[in-house]
């Protein structure tokens, strides 16, 4: 079952389909398009011009820019120059920004003209960076040291590519989401990705080089690395890049080019339910959906699959552990609300979280995962590695319970649990109860200071019409459903759930404003 043979450095993949599938579309995106022959060349420019520009075996250099097909080949680029490449969220703060690049230490950045001069004014402050690569515009009209991207993809370079980062170093550096602290630098190797490749997106999702993938996910996350970037060029694959997602563009493509697969977060599909359930998706070629990032309410998945007659697989990832830890098959049984299985060669554990012994079936505790994909660690923070790394077991911190037949379900985070007067609350299962509710577009759930009771459950919501929108119905409705101490003793009315890329919910944020009000 596990493609062993997809699990090889990328310099090598990259020439394999350079020399097989040369002439066929790799990557495009709404402004060009690259084949694997140009991809693979393209790629060894720039990691030629990079080794040219002093990048050595294990410095960092980050790519800051928006999706694109340049932030693709930037990824490569890097690997194939021996470095490790270090990828941040283009619509992070000034502050965050300043904050990770001073921390991953990196000697480049590659970044596009919407970045650029945020880079560059910040390049004082930061004594490695020595050099700024722009893609897509002028880059003389800064004054750091810059360099034009097209100019350095385009030429060929003094010096080759190196081509020879051991399969087991450091290749990516991918930053946490910073929900609960700061991001710290998770550091993955091109084996640990790539084995979710071969035991994973190959085998189980069936990715083949007869897809044609749309994807609109942030390409700075792990889970669009591995699913987006790596498993596409490993089985050659064609891909659409999405710039952002946007419900009625995604509509379009799906509608307009022959998509086999489509990939997202749970927040996607709902968004895409909620435009199309009447006229449906349109898409002709679409075998399969893939969701990860974020929990999938069973009740989302099931009415997609009614709605559009198209599979939603869910499956639960981290980037600590090279994205997929489970995911629910094609083939073979699915039950709504659970993530699936553990992949082939995943060991998992759900242990009590204080006395560190296995629970039994069904009950709740803490998740433990280890395998070829757990990460080598935090860039630069040995003990916070070491308190999550126990003898090869990474302790995920997410709450989670198994079935007789080890399906998982991933309830919650330990750090997210409400504690009611004794009682625990897991914010998720309130939302999948307010979310069914026929006036809400949107919800989420954290815990707010109580005198006596410790702390309560809050609903923020996102009415599908504030005007018929009645908070006293949404709670009586919860009482249906629900034991009394996890109905929210307050509904709040709100914009927008803010969510990371990967489409978790910021919690930390909406506490905020209940602080502030």
């Amino acid at each position: 079952m596990l493609r062993t043979e997809l699990i090889r450095p990328v310099s090598e993949i990259l020439a394999g389909q350079a020399q097989e599938r040369g002439d066929k579309t790799a990557f495009c995106d709404p402004h060009r398009s690259v084949t694997y022959k140009d991809l693979f060349t393209r790629t060894g420019n720039l990691a030629g011009h990079l080794r040219d520009m002093g990048l050595s075996r294990g410095d960092r250099a980050t790519i800051f820019m928006e999706n694109s097909v340049e932030t693709v080949e930037s990824y490569f680029a890097i690997v194939r120059a021996s470095g490790v490449a270090v990828s941040l969220n283009p619509q992070v703060t000034d502050d965050e920004v300043s904050y990770m690049l001073s921390d991953s230490g990196a000697r480049v950045v590659l970044t596009d003209t919407e970045h650029a001069d945020l880079v560059a004014n910040l390049s004082p402050d930061l004594p490695e960076l020595e050099h700024i690569i722009v893609a897509g515009g002028d880059a003389s009209a800064s004054d750091a040291p810059t360099v034009a991207y097209e100019a350095l993809a385009d030429t060929e370079p003094l010096v080759s590519a190196a081509d020879d980062l051991p399969m087991n170093d450091p290749a990516f550096m991918l930053y946490t989401s910073g929900t609960t602290g700061r991001p710290k630098g998770v550091l993955l190797s091109q084996h640990n990705n790539l084995w979710v490749v071969a035991a994973c997106w190959a085998p189980i999702v069936g990715y083949s080089d007869e897809d044609y993938i749309l994807s609109p996910l942030p390409l700075f996350h792990s889970y669009a690395l591995n699913a987006a970037v790596l498993a596409t060029v490993a089985v050659g694959a064609t891909e659409y890049v999405m710039p952002r997602f946007s419900t009625r563009e995604a509509l379009k493509l799906l509608r307009e080019k022959p998509i086999t697969l489509l990939l997202g977060v749970p927040t996607m599909y709902h968004y895409l339910l909620q435009e199309a359930r009447d006229e449906g998706l349109g898409a002709d070629n679409l075998r399969a959906c893939q969701s990860a990032g974020a929990i999938m309410l069973a009740d989302l998945n099931q009415t997609f699959e009614e709605a559009f007659d198209v599979p939603l697989l869910d499956g639960y990832g981290i980037t600590e552990t090279s994205t997929m830890v489970t995911q629910n098959w094609l083939t073979g049984t699915r039950l709504m609300g659970y993530c699936g299985l553990p992949v082939p060669g995943s060991s998992v554990r759900i242990v009590d979280p204080e006395t560190e012994a296995d629970v039994s079936t069904g009950e709740e505790g803490e998740l433990w995962v280890r395998g070829p994909h757990v990460m080598l660690g935090y860039h630069n923070l040995p003990e916070e590695t070491g308190n999550v790394l126990h003898h090869g077991w990474y302790r995920t911190g997410d709450l989670a319970c198994s079935n007789e037949n080890g399906y998982l379900k991933i309830t919650g985070r330990i750090k997210e649990l409400i504690i009611r007067g004794g009682e625990n609350i897991a914010p998720v299962e309130v939302e999948e109860v307010v979310a069914q509710h026929p006036t809400v577009a949107d919800c989420a759930v954290v815990g707010a200071s109580h005198e006596k009771l410790g702390e309560v459950p809050v609903v923020f919501v996102v009415p599908k019409d504030e005007a018929e929108f009645e908070p006293d119905d949404l709670l009586d409705y919860c009482s249906e459903y629900l034991a009394r101490y996890k109905v929210p003793d307050e509904v709040v009315i709100t914009d927008a759930i803010p969510r990371t890329g990967s489409g978790k919910t910021m919690r930390f944020k909406l506490q905020e404003q209940l602080l502030t009000r």
